[in-house]
């Protein structure tokens, strides 16, 4: 960066250890790391064969917890991963403040001690038999099911690209290590070049869903700070009909949109990209109010889709790929049937206690549930303690007993510096932890940046995956 005091010291993030996490979590105080709280003092007796699919951030919080939990723990996780990504960390690697290396540790040794790890990738779920099917290792039998196997990229959802070339023709996606590299070297090429710049999100249920703004806003900081900001044209496209959907914090976010000429769009969706033309292929989708006749002869309203298809050139672009459930999922019989959610596939599980509506042995957290919350690390965060309480509450013979609020929390970076640390519950009303709470949130603050760029990512390795917070 051109400007020194925003720098970022990336020799303190190489060496940020266990202790070093520490005292910096102490800083912000013991309730900011602490999350839901579980005591493990009376661990349980209850015994069954726990199959848990995925070994991301879900799955091994969940396995971690389970083994303090459970005096016997007999739990087998299935996940085909060598490496584990801290996800959160690809905007900063996008964005030039971590390197390409700070965001992932090998698999083995996320993994829990005393767990089994089956290295392989499931493609189907029995869920009348309790049996998993993986690609390669034939079938696993359990008695409880853990369902956290994320969500899927579906990039053939987006006309003319290709997952494996991403960058090409200077459309870009940073919704894979990979691709979060390529989007770095994208952005220092728009911002000393200058031109048009084209940043979208998707019509589903997403997972961070403050990504997109934040690669918008940090580029257009990053101009300003190289003094090219003049040569520079943003375009933010939504495919929602407004830019965020949560009433105490949308009012700030519209303003630095609006003092920073970033131009809304909403109500668009992304079809395709030529990325030889360096062209995108955008619908705007109006919902029409219109009455029809029910069988009773009554009048009812109800809207219908009209679609305008337009296409923009661009110098630079971002895009998302619409997301979904894995296809076991839906094709195991798991997903919702009816509703909003199904479409997608995410999982059919009871918004308050993550328990499957049709299999009650069956527990889902994490970006696969079919739960009206924002699909992130920190709602994860607080999933999982209730989810592990509550699936041994059912190993138990006992009803489940903790009920999940929908918290979660997007931490929005509005420039080199600061955050717009978005926290809400299913109400979508602000649920601030402390010691944030004692600060104006509804502005973006430093405070909220040292959290994001030095706290969370070793609070993730150190403690979320080791089941501490």
């Amino acid at each position: 960066m051109s400007d020194a005091n925003t720098e970022i010291p990336k020799s303190l993030l190489k060496k940020m250890d266990r202790r070093t996490f520490i005292k910096i979590a102490a800083a912000f105080g013991a309730a900011a790391a602490a999350g839901v709280a579980v005591s493990y003092a009376m661990s349980s007796s209850a015994k069954g064969r726990i199959v848990i699919i995925g070994g991301g951030c879900a799955g091994i919080s969940m396995a971690a917890r389970l083994k303090r939990m459970l005096r016997q723990p007999n739990i087998t996780i299935i996940d085909p991963s060598t490496l584990h990504y801290y996800q959160p960390g690809f905007t900063l690697i996008a964005s030039g403040v971590y390197d390409k290396d700070e965001v992932y540790r090998n698999q083995s040794d996320c993994i829990p001690s005393g767990t089994n790890w089956i290295k392989d990738s499931v493609v189907a779920v029995d869920p009348d038999k309790g049996r998993v099917y993986t690609a390669k290792n034939g079938f696993v039998d359990y008695d409880f099911l853990v369902l956290a196997p994320g969500l899927k990229l579906n990039w053939a959802g987006v006309e003319g690209i290709d997952p494996a070339n991403i960058g090409a023709g200077d459309a870009y996606c940073m919704y894979t290590h990979g691709g979060a590299i390529k989007t770095w070297q994208g952005v220092q090429k728009f911002v000393e070049k200058g031109g048009k710049g084209i940043y979208t999100d998707t019509y589903t249920k997403h997972k961070c869903g403050g990504a997109p703004k934040k690669i918008c806003l940090l580029t257009e900081d990053l101009s300003r700070k190289r003094g090219t900001r003049s040569k520079l044209d943003f375009n933010y496209y939504t495919a929602s009909h407004e830019l965020y959907d949560i009433p105490f914090f949308t009012p700030r976010l519209l303003e630095i949109y609006k003092d920073r000429n970033v131009k809304l769009n909403c109500n668009v969706r992304v079809k395709g990209i030529d990325t030889a033309a360096k062209k995108a292929y955008l619908e705007r989708v109006e919902k029409i109010p219109v009455q029809t006749v029910g069988a009773d002869g009554k009048k009812v309203s109800a809207f219908k889709e009209r679609i305008e298809p337009f296409t923009q050139s661009y110098d630079f672009m971002h895009f998302l790929p619409p997301m979904c459930a894995p296809d076991f999922v839906k094709s195991s019989g798991l997903s919702w049937t009816e509703g909003k959610l199904a479409r997608d596939g995410w999982a059919m599980v009871d918004k308050e206690t993550l328990v499957h509506k049709k299999y009650p042995n069956i527990i889902s957290l994490g970006d696969v549930a079919g739960i009206p919350t924002s699909k992130t690390s920190a709602a994860i965060r607080k999933q999982a303690p209730i989810a592990a309480r509550n699936l041994v509450d059912i190993m138990e013979g006992k009803a489940p007993s903790q009920k999940y609020d929908g918290y979660a929390a997007c931490p929005i970076i509005t420039d080199y510096g600061h955050v717009l640390m978005c926290e809400f519950d299913y109400s979508k009303k602000p649920k601030i932890t402390f010691p944030l709470s004692l600060l104006d949130m509804s502005n973006e603050q430093r405070v909220a940046w040292l959290l994001k760029v030095y706290v969370l990512k070793p609070m993730y390795f150190y403690g979320m995956l080791k089941g501490l917070a």
